[in-house]
């Protein structure tokens, strides 16, 4: 998908295509949501090629593209670093889009840089105010993971960044505690704490 922040990266000559192992000089996009400015921006541009989602997200299609680099975000990540992106407990949110196969294919890609990255805010805010952490010691009841623990390599937070890739069970956790809001840091401890029976 792209958006109207597409259209200033290319303007400001960010995004040329002109690297790409793949499509060379054409920005592949399966769908786009944006204002006027985007629309006109797609509208007749040669750069643009759409193309159908079984071919934009095919992993081995993915896993051809030079250098990739995966970045998706997530509702809730658990101590194990389990990323669930489309459900909330039992309620389904959204669809898990192309997270997954993104993921397995630049975990595929040769020359990748960094092979999946979470990034997201360390919280959610209420309706009320109230802030829920999005870093937890245990998914919601009845939620769904996304992705797996063992296909992520980092978690990113406003606080910092989590590398979960060979890390012990405890070092992952230790990891996503200190990118986690301060104001849950102290009860995420303790949590840690009570599983892992030893001092964080």
């Amino acid at each position: 998908m792209i958006s109207d922040g597409v259209v200033d990266l290319y303007e400001a000559g960010v995004i040329d295509c002109t690297e790409k192992s793949i499509d060379k000089g054409k920005m592949i996009v399966t769908f786009l949501m944006g204002t006027k400015r985007l629309y006109d921006f797609v509208a007749n541009n040669p750069i643009i090629e759409m193309k159908p989602v079984d071919y934009v997200n095919n992993p081995v299609i993915v896993s051809q593209c030079s250098k990739m680099v995966c970045i998706n975000a997530c509702l809730q990540v658990d101590f194990m670093g389990q990323v669930v992106s489309d459900t909330i407990g039992t309620r389904q949110f959204s669809g898990v889009g192309g997270q997954v196969d993104f993921v397995r294919g630049a975990a595929m890609s040769l020359d990748g840089k960094a092979k999946a990255i979470i990034a997201m805010p360390s919280i959610v805010e209420k309706k009320d105010g109230s802030m829920i952490s999005k870093i937890v010691p245990f998914i919601e009841h009845g939620a769904a993971v996304t992705t797996n623990r063992h296909d992520v390599d980092y978690i990113v937070t406003e606080y910092g960044i989590a590398e979960m890739k060979g890390r012990t069970l405890q070092d992952r956790a230790r990891a996503l505690i200190k990118i986690a809001h301060p104001e849950f840091r102290d009860e995420l401890k303790d949590e840690f704490e009570k599983r892992f029976h030893t001092k964080f």
